[in-house]
C-alpha cells in the first residue's frame, strides 16, 4: 500500500512539474507575440491579433478557468472598487490640483468626440486589464504560487509592454504592480480599467507632449510628429 501510494505521489509531482513548465513556456510565447505585434506584425500583419486572443481563449478552457477567476463577474467588484478608487484618488487629486494652480489642465466640457474616445479608450483599457490579470497573474500566479512575486512580474511585463515611452514605462510598471496586488485579493477587473481610463487620460492630458508622444509605444513613438 506504502508502495502504491508513494508511487502515486511521485506521479503527481511529475505531472505537476510539467504541467508549470508547459504553462510558463505558454505565457512566455504569448507575451513575445505580444510584443512582435507591437513592434512589427502590427503594421505588416496587423490581424495577427485575432491569433494571439484564440490562444489565450484556448488557454483558459484548458485550464477550466471560471468567470469568477477571470474577474469578469459583480463579484467582489465593491471590494476591488472599495480599494482601487480611493487609491487613485489619493494619488491623482494631487497632481490635478498642481496642474490647475499651473494652468497646465484647463477644464473643458468634453464635445461628442471627446466622449468617443474616452469610450474607446476605456474599451481598450478593458483589455489591457484582461490580458494583464485575467490571463498573466492568473498563470504566473499558477505557477509561482507567490502573489507578490507574479504581481512584479505582471508590472515588468507591462511596464515592457510601453517601451520606449518613458512616461508609461514608469507609470504602468507602478500601477501593474498596484492592479495585480489588488486582483489578487479581489478577483474583479472593472475597477482597475475605469481607474486605468481615467488615470491614462489624466497621465495624457498632463504630461508635455514632446515627451509622451500622444501616449505611442513601439516603434510609433519614434515617428510621432512626422509627415
Amino acid at each position: 500500500m506504502a508502495t502504491v501510494t508513494s508511487e502515486a505521489g511521485r506521479w503527481l509531482r511529475r505531472n505537476s512539474n510539467l504541467a508549470r513548465w508547459a504553462t510558463s513556456i505558454e505565457v512566455l510565447a504569448i507575451y513575445a507575440g505580444i510584443l512582435a505585434y507591437i513592434w512589427r506584425w502590427r503594421h505588416s500583419h496587423h490581424w495577427t491579433w485575432i491569433g494571439l486572443a484564440a490562444v489565450v481563449v484556448a488557454s483558459h478552457a484548458i485550464h477550466h478557468d471560471t468567470w469568477k477567476q477571470l474577474g469578469l463577474t459583480v463579484q467582489e467588484l465593491r471590494a476591488s472598487a472599495s480599494v482601487a478608487l480611493p487609491l487613485f484618488v489619493i494619488l491623482a487629486v494631487p497632481l490635478v490640483v498642481y496642474a490647475l494652480l499651473k494652468h497646465t489642465l484647463v477644464p473643458e466640457w468634453p464635445g461628442p468626440r471627446a466622449a468617443l474616445y474616452f469610450g474607446g479608450y476605456g474599451v481598450w483599457c478593458v483589455a489591457q486589464q484582461y490580458l494583464a490579470q485575467s490571463y498573466f497573474f492568473n498563470r504566473l500566479d499558477s505557477v509561482l504560487e507567490n502573489r507578490h512575486l507574479s504581481a512584479a512580474l505582471v508590472a515588468l511585463m507591462f511596464g515592457g509592454a510601453h517601451i520606449p515611452n518613458p512616461v508609461l514605462m514608469v507609470v504602468t510598471t507602478c500601477a501593474g504592480f498596484l492592479f495585480s496586488e489588488i486582483f489578487a485579493l479581489h478577483r474583479n477587473i472593472w475597477p482597475l480599467a475605469l481607474v486605468q481610463t481615467v488615470g491614462g487620460a489624466l497621465v495624457g492630458a498632463l504630461s508635455p507632449a514632446w515627451l509622451i508622444h500622444n501616449m505611442r509605444v513601439g516603434p510609433g513613438y519614434f515617428f510621432y510628429g512626422i509627415r
